[in-house]
Order: C-alpha cells, then sequence, then structure tokens
C-alpha cells in the first residue's frame, strides 16, 4: 500500500500526545511513511518532494483511533456498510477503527473476521479491525475459540451491546482470555436490572412516563466483574462507555489496586444528560442511557482525572425507520465518527484537559490498549495523520453527516474543531472543501 513519492507538511503544529511533542515545524512522507519531522525541518522544509502541503499553523496529529464502532456489513447493510463508514471515518478524522462484532452472522467465526479484513483491504480506506465475539452467537452461554480468532487479527473480544450475565461463564472467560493474552470488553448494565428501561431512572423517566435504567445496574455489573478480575489472579478486562458516577469510582480504586483494567466512554455521555431526550427526542435514545447533570459532572471529572482512558464515538447507526419512531419503540444508539473529534475538543475548550490530554484518549491510549498500530508520531511508521483547526466554528448537522444513516444527537450544535484533511499510509482520503 505504499504511496511513491514524497509529502512535505510545512508550517505545522506538531502535535504528539504519546511523547508530549507540541512545536511548530514540518513533517515528511516518504512511500506512505513518516520519513522525519520536527522543528529542525521547518525552516528548510525538505528537498525533491513531489508535494508540499502548507498547514498554515494547523495542528497535525497522528490520525484517531476509534474503538467502538458498529458498521453494520454484514447483515444490516441499509443502515451502514464497511464502504460508507470508512468514507465517514475520513471526514472526521478517525485512520483506524475496531468493529463491534454483532453483525449478521456475528464475528464468532474466523471466516466473518476474514470478510470484514478482506473488504477493508479492498477499499484501503481507514483501517478496520475487528472485535471477536466473547461467546458464540453472543448468546452468553459458551465462550468462542478465542484463540483462533486472536490468531486471525481480533483485536479483543465481547459482546458487543450485550453484558454478558453469567458469573460463573465471566470468569472462566477471563481465566482462558488471560492464556492469550487477550482483552475482554464489557458492557457494563446489569441485564436484569436494565431490561425494559429507555432513558436515565429519575424525576424526568416519571414525568415522561418512561421506564427508567438504574445508575445501579451500571455499578453493579462493574463491581461484579472487578471482583471476578481480582480472584482470576490477573487477565485484562475494559469496561464500554461507562457513564455512572459510583461505577468510575470502582474503576478508580481497582486501578490503584494494580488490576489490570481499563474504561471509555462516549462524546454523548460527557457533553449532553437526560434532558436532551427532551420530548421524546429518539435520537438521544442511547444504552446506557444519558445520565443526570451531575453524573455527567463526574464524567467529566473522571477523563479530566485520568480514570477514564478512552474516548470512542460509539458509533451506531439507525435508519429512520428504527429512529423516528414513538421513543419507547425506537432503537438505541447514534452515530459519531464524524463529532468524535470537535465533541472531544469540547473538553479542552473548556478548560477540563489541555488538547494533548484530549488528543491521547483519541490516539495513543487506545493503540496501547488494544495493540493497534499507530497512535503516535514516529519516524518509519504509517503515515496516518490528520491536519484539523482546533479552533474553527461550525454547527453539526444532519445533511453533513457523510455516514448512511444521518442518527446524530448532536444536530444544530455549534462546535469548535474541524478536520481540514485525513491521511491513511501517506495517501489523502479526506480534504475539507475549500469555504469562503
Amino acid at each position: 500500500m505504499n504511496q511513491e513519492g514524497r509529502t512535505a507538511y510545512l508550517n505545522a503544529r506538531l502535535l504528539d500526545p504519546a511523547s508530549g511533542l507540541d512545536e511548530t515545524g514540518a513533517l515528511l512522507v516518504e512511500d506512505g511513511r513518516i520519513a522525519d519531522f520536527g522543528a529542525h525541518l521547518f525552516r528548510t522544509g525538505a528537498p525533491s518532494v513531489n508535494e508540499v502541503i502548507d498547514c498554515k499553523g494547523l495542528c497535525l496529529a497522528p490520525g484517531l483511533i476509534d474503538i467502538r464502532v458498529q458498521l453494520r456489513e454484514p447483515g444490516e447493510e441499509h443502515k451502514e456498510t464497511i464502504e460508507t463508514g470508512t468514507n465517514a471515518a475520513a471526514a472526521g478524522g478517525v485512520s483506524s477503527m475496531v468493529c463491534l462484532p454483532n453483525t449478521t452472522p456475528p464475528v464468532d467465526d474466523v471466516s466473518v473476521l476474514e470478510f470484514i479484513a478482506r473488504r477493508s483491504r479492498e477499499l484501503k480506506r481507514s483501517k478496520i479491525f475487528s472485535y471477536g465475539a466473547l461467546t458464540k452467537g453472543l448468546a452468553g452461554e459458551e465462550i468462542t475459540e478465542i484463540g483462533l480468532l486472536r490468531e486471525a487479527g481480533a483485536l479483543a473480544f465481547t459482546d458487543g451491546e450485550r453484558a454478558l450475565a453469567d458469573a460463573k461463564i465471566m470468569k472462566r472467560a477471563l481465566s482462558y482470555a488471560r492464556t492469550f493474552d487477550a482483552l475482554i470488553v464489557q458492557h457494563p448494565l446489569e441485564p436484569s436490572l436494565s431490561r425494559g428501561g429507555v432513558m436515565n431512572q429519575g424525576e424526568l423517566a416519571t414525568r415522561l412516563g418512561l421506564s427508567g435504567v438504574p445508575t445501579v445496574a451500571e455499578t453493579i455489573q462493574v463491581e461484579r466483574d472487578l471482583r471476578l478480575l481480582e480472584s482470576n489472579g490477573g487477565g485484562r478486562l475494559h469496561f464500554a462507555h461507562v457513564t455512572a458516577p459510583a461505577a468510575l469510582e470502582a474503576i478508580r480504586r481497582a486501578k490503584a489496586q494494580g488490576l489490570d483494567v481499563t474504561c471509555d466512554t462516549a462524546p454523548h455521555y460527557f457533553a449532553l444528560n437526560e434532558n436532551a431526550v427532551g420530548d421524546y427526542r429518539s435520537f438521544a435514545k442511547v444504552m446506557p442511557p444519558l445520565r443526570s447533570e451531575a453524573d455527567r459532572q463526574a464524567l467529566v471529572e473522571a477523563i479530566a482525572d485520568g480514570t477514564v482512558d478512552i474516548i470512542a464515538s460509539d458509533h451506531s447507526p439507525h435508519d429512520q425507520d428504527s429512529k423516528r419512531l414513538p421513543y419507547e419503540q425506537a432503537a438505541f444508539g447514534v452515530i459519531g465518527l464524524q463529532t468524535l473529534l470537535p465533541m472531544t475538543l469540547e473538553l479542552y475548550h473548556n478548560g477540563h484537559v489541555s488538547l494533548l490530554e484530549a488528543l491521547s484518549r483519541l490516539t495513543d491510549r487506545p493503540a496501547a490498549r488494544f495493540g493497534i498500530p499507530g497512535g503516535r508520531l514516529r519516524r518509519g511508521a504509517a503515515a496516518d495523520l490528520v491536519l484539523f483547526d482546533p479552533d474553527k466554528p461550525w454547527t453539526i448537522s444532519e445533511e453533513a453527516m457523510v455516514s448512511k444513516s444521518k442518527n446524530t444527537a448532536f444536530g444544530d450544535r455549534p462546535v469548535q474543531g474541524r478536520v481540514v484533511r485525513t491521511v491513511v499510509d501517506g495517501r489523502p482520503l479526506y480534504v475539507a472543501p475549500a469555504r469562503r
């Protein structure tokens, strides 16, 4: 996948969270890889280049890595395809993503894993990695062949939008996965407490006449699995889209005890609260549900203090027939590939984290935890890059979404931060149209 020739990115604000780099300089790409970068190239530039990109002082950083994406292919191509999903990723500055295994059929067999990998190679767009299903058919009853799936390329193992409810099977899975140094990712909602719920349990749910999901459903699941991890004597565990303060506190304690545990959250959980449901707004229907304002603030604090390791889009595309329904009947989930960067930058603009800290949760941290190549500026590494304007104001709209589905939770929201160019293996996959 080499790109012949040399391209120089001049006058860039080089950002590399992994090394703490934040300086004005240049970056040279040669045959699809980073040949050199730094302030020492700023004055002289790069001789004998085929193309020069004047970055005009904008930020040049490693391409974003999104660890929680649903691409719907195979099985639900009317909602999203690998092609439309990777187009949306490129428009959002995402150079690599990890797709969930809840396709049809699910990724519980090497053949499905190979299909996704083959489609990714054919399209040559943003790089696609995949989870393997933790249990066969995502049914929570029989553990998959973790060793075979891992050997075939599965980065981690999860039942996607379903929690593995059976404690005995979960304990066995942690032990089995440990044999292969495999990471287990849990959907942190105790099923019996969350079953039938459609929004956060509380006063607003009562007023709207909607069944609620209590935060304790999340806390109980997290606490149980942390105890299982501890009793297992080791293993690697990650909790997806955490929202509850008590669950975050449990993870904080577990880290202090030395357990190998991490977690992520999604922008809609730290940027919105349950009031976004408003008068039964189905585009704000997600699971876990949007929580209270106090819970949202606690989540922002957990991001700032490092308890939350990664920010992922939780991209879950749905067509209009699935979303434009009465609230209780509408599907759970929102799209997020194109809004991942600007929504994460809100944390920076609001003073909660530095720019490098915000980017770290989208680059080197997910790369390190999931074993994904990239996530940092390094000589000889694949030139997976994002050029962006951190201060550019714009308003999110459904019409601007490249995804096949348009179910964004952030419609009409003003934001700052826009992707100008996305590069994968030295190839520009997305270049923002010139705006007057």
